[in-house]
């Protein structure tokens, strides 16, 4: 055997000038020289997205016009009528849950429900108000919600088949 390193055995295992460095002597420290980086915030504490907003607002508005629309529907045919308001709000409800995907999107038209319901409530100063019978006031009531509360705290929005490439079959 030579004593030439560029040649046979010892030229196997001595260290090429061109070869990567093995990871075990890579750091995974971050630079020194990289500014600090900020995480965003989610949830409540994201930027305020203006479109988010409108749809929001958007959700409240319709949330009003249910309530309005639910409290003539169940005083006018009581028990039919109770069941169609009560499916409508419960249908905007779980709709505006799954168009935002976040329990804001159920809690929007829940709010505009709610406020839109006890203002109704609150009657004119003749003594009537727009509920009929005081049974129908309370299913309606408790009914809208139970139907918001359950909407505004499911855990996750289901998933489509198709999104994730599964055909569903």
């Amino acid at each position: 055997m030579s004593e030439n390193p560029g040649k046979g055995r010892d030229r196997a295992r001595a260290p090429r000038a061109d070869a990567p460095r093995p990871a075990a002597s890579r750091s995974n420290a971050p630079r020194t020289n990289a500014p600090p980086r900020v995480p965003g915030g989610t949830g409540l504490t994201a930027r305020p997205n203006p479109a988010r907003i409108a749809g929001c607002l958007a959700l409240a508005v319709l949330g009003a016009l249910v309530a309005l629309a639910g409290t003539l529907v169940q005083a006018a045919w009581f028990p039919g009528g109770l069941v169609i308001a009560l499916l409508g709000s419960a249908g905007l409800f779980y709709g505006g849950r799954i168009l935002t995907g976040t329990q804001i999107g159920a809690l929007a038209p829940a709010v505009g429900w709610f406020i839109t319901v006890f203002v109704l409530l609150s009657g004119r100063p003749e003594g009537d108000y727009v509920f009929g019978d005081e049974l129908g006031l309370v299913l309606f009531m408790l009914g809208g919600t139970a139907a918001a509360v359950m909407c505004a705290t499911t855990s996750k929005v289901p998933q489509s088949a198709t999104r994730n490439g599964r055909s569903g079959i």
